[in-house]
């Protein structure tokens, strides 16, 4: 993997407005891609989270969500710091730490096929529209690409992972929009937990990612709209 720091991201801070998260950017303030897709979510899918929490219960409800908030937190950060130079394979490979056998699942299957990293844990804002904070960008197997890496509870299936596509491209038309790129691809490297380890690799292009991206556009509209009303 080679780093080629080809663009100076922007430092920035999060702030909240009304319980919504922003990004304060050169003294702009930006709503989260996060924010908007959570703002704009289906009445599916509240129902069915909703169903779910009914059928755990609240207290148990919480419990998954903070272990596999805090198992998530902790495996982006030593994806991160191997990716910056600050943590090596080898040594992530001796220790048997839930979050550290899953980063070095996903280190050692899907970041193998990084050929050119550009930034790791990079702000990225759409002028006047949003912003967000992509796990990397640079070239993946060939193509310039966007990459987030996930936890998850159990295995996933495409068609249940559809925010994170929109997620994804919404990062590349900022990308593309502020720094002149063609990123034209998606990529999420997702690792469940010990003892039933697996990795998965999801990539979105061409036309589909096209279409998630004005999917996305008309996401932010609805969500400006409910910022109206």
């Amino acid at each position: 993997m080679f780093w080629n720091k080809l663009f100076n991201y922007p430092s920035s801070t999060r702030t909240s407005i009304n319980g919504a998260r922003y990004y304060e950017i050169n003294n702009t303030k930006l709503p989260s891609v996060t924010e908007i897709l959570k703002a704009t979510q289906s009445e599916y899918k509240k129902e069915s989270l909703l169903r779910w929490r009914q059928k755990v219960g609240d207290t148990e409800a919480n419990r998954i969500m903070s272990i596999s908030s805090s198992r998530g937190t902790a495996m982006h950060k030593h994806i991160e710091d191997y990716l910056t130079g600050q943590a090596k394979l080898d040594l992530l490979s001796n220790d048997n730490e839930e979050s550290l056998i899953m980063a070095r699942q996903i280190i050692e299957k899907g970041i193998s096929k990084l050929d050119e990293l550009w930034g790791a844990e990079v702000t990225l804002s759409y002028p006047n529209l949003y912003a967000g904070t992509a796990d990397a960008s640079g070239v993946y197997n060939g193509n310039e690409s966007i990459i987030d890496f996930k936890q998850s509870n159990k295995p996933k299936k495409r068609e249940w992972i559809e925010d994170y596509f929109l997620q994804l491209s919404a990062y590349a038309m900022a990308h593309n929009k502020v720094y002149n790129t063609q990123i034209c691809q998606g990529v999420i490297l997702v690792c469940t937990p010990p003892p039933n380890i697996l990795f998965q690799e999801f990539i979105v292009d061409g036309e589909e990612f096209i279409q998630y991206q004005e999917q996305f556009f008309k996401k932010v509209d609805q969500f400006n709209l409910l910022l109206k009303n």
